[in-house]
């Protein structure tokens, strides 16, 4: 990932802030300085998406495969948000929600009940073989029936 998010703190100086710049960029990588906040910046964006998607699906909008296709072709997102619940594991993004819903009290932030369902029942995405979709042993997506 060529994106490192900088956090300045409260005690963060400018010559800290500069060396950090400097140091990323030495790596190839482009730093971007955010606040000392939850989530930083990409979190604090990509959780509400990917929680909304549940959402949709729980309300029937579209199937996870449907709406998977619809942002990678209509937001030229390399994958959907289905796709990347499974690949970062529902485990990982159920508990990063509470944490924000616990920080923010804002209900978009909250798990919803379908992440929770499927935590409780091993179903963690690539890493366990079965997220909203089915993996093979080596991770890889599964052919649809």
């Amino acid at each position: 990932m060529p994106l490192v998010e900088i956090v300045r703190a409260i005690t963060t100086s400018d010559a800290t802030i500069e060396t950090l710049r400097q140091f990323v960029g030495s790596l190839g990588k482009t730093g971007v300085v955010c606040k000392d906040t939850p989530g930083f910046i990409v979190n604090r964006l990509m959780v509400p998406y990917l929680l909304g998607a549940i959402r949709a699906l729980e309300q029937g909008v579209a199937s996870a495969e449907e709406i998977d296709q619809a942002v990678k072709l209509g937001l030229r997102h390399p994958m959907g948000p289905f796709e990347l619940l499974d690949y970062t594991g529902l485990d990982i993004n159920l508990h990063v929600a509470q944490i924000f819903f616990d920080e923010f009290k804002d209900p978009n932030m909250a798990p919803p009940a379908l992440l929770k369902r499927m935590v409780l029942a091993g179903r963690l995405g690539a890493k366990s073989g079965r997220g909203f979709y089915e993996y093979d042993e080596k991770g890889q997506r599964k052919a649809p029936k």
